[in-house]
């Protein structure tokens, strides 16, 4: 549950039996999320341009747009949009990012049974969103999506070793007080023991799509106290917890920056994006 792993496993890989269930957790406080998850560097930009077609006059379908995350970097570079987001109120706030905006389109709905347009899309783009749509319709839809070519561009984001290395050594003590299920010893992976396979995969057994290209990028992020609990706040895993855990926890984590990192700590992260035309 803490955002702290090995690397045998990932951040973003939910366990199915309880993916449905913590992806409804973002709605929750959608503007919460909008204020304090990070974005994308510009360079994953540029790559999703030339890579899949991303770029000035190019339609794309986004799947999980959030509250814009990718969604308003993308309509700033001349993409034509359709943005599906299943939570109402991560839409809305979509919605209010994207006002004025008239390229871009934000459909409340599932990904999963929402009825594709007639005119196939250039890219089906899914920015830190693609894991939580049911694996035994996504390949296949995202496929059915685009025009012959056209780019599935798949974004991963991932905790690895880096920034106040320390402090996710110590913090991880506070995750084992208030988190039962947490396994002692968890570490950030290395950046370069992060592997993208699963993905690779996943894409070759759909049949759809040619090989998967990769481009990775690295970013450290600054925050303050309070905007560390803030980004740990928009967490499924954190979110899921129960009220008096997930307030011990955060109170135990807030006493440790403050107590001994001076009220600030820096956390590295793995980009990945995967890009795959359709046969």
């Amino acid at each position: 549950m803490p955002d702290n792993t090995t690397h045998t496993k990932r951040d973003d890989r939910p366990e199915e039996s309880r993916r449905a269930l913590l992806s409804r957790t973002f709605d929750e406080d959608a503007e919460l999320y909008d204020r304090a998850r990070p974005g994308y560097p510009p360079e994953l930009y540029d790559d999703l341009a030339q890579l899949a077609g991303a770029g000035p006059g190019g339609r794309v379908l986004e799947v999980g747009c959030g509250t814009g995350q990718a969604t308003v970097p993308l309509a700033g570079r001349g993409c034509r949009i359709t943005a599906v987001e299943a939570g109402p109120n991560m839409a809305k706030v979509a919605r209010r990012n994207l006002a004025g905006v008239t390229a871009v389109e934000v459909v409340t709905a599932e990904f999963e049974a929402w009825p594709l347009p007639e005119e196939p899309f250039d890219a089906v783009v899914s920015a830190t969103a693609f894991h939580w749509i049911d694996p035994m319709v996504r390949m296949a839809k995202a496929a059915d999506a685009l025009r012959p070519g056209g780019a599935l561009a798949v974004v991963r984001s991932q905790h690895v070793m880096g920034g106040t290395e320390e402090f996710f050594v110590e913090v991880q003590r506070c995750y084992e007080r208030f988190d039962p299920e947490t396994r002692p010893g968890l570490r950030p992976p290395a950046a370069a023991d992060i592997d993208g396979s699963d993905h690779a995969k996943e894409v070759e057994r759909s049949g759809r799509f040619g090989p998967t290209v990769f481009r990775r990028y690295e970013q450290d992020l600054t925050y303050t106290t309070s905007e560390y609990l803030e980004v740990l706040g928009t967490y499924s895993g954190h979110r899921a917890l129960p009220d008096a855990a997930r307030s011990g926890l955060l109170g135990s984590i807030a006493g440790l920056i403050d107590g001994r990192y001076g009220g600030r700590v820096t956390k590295r992260y793995l980009i990945e994006l995967g890009v795959s035309h359709r046969w």
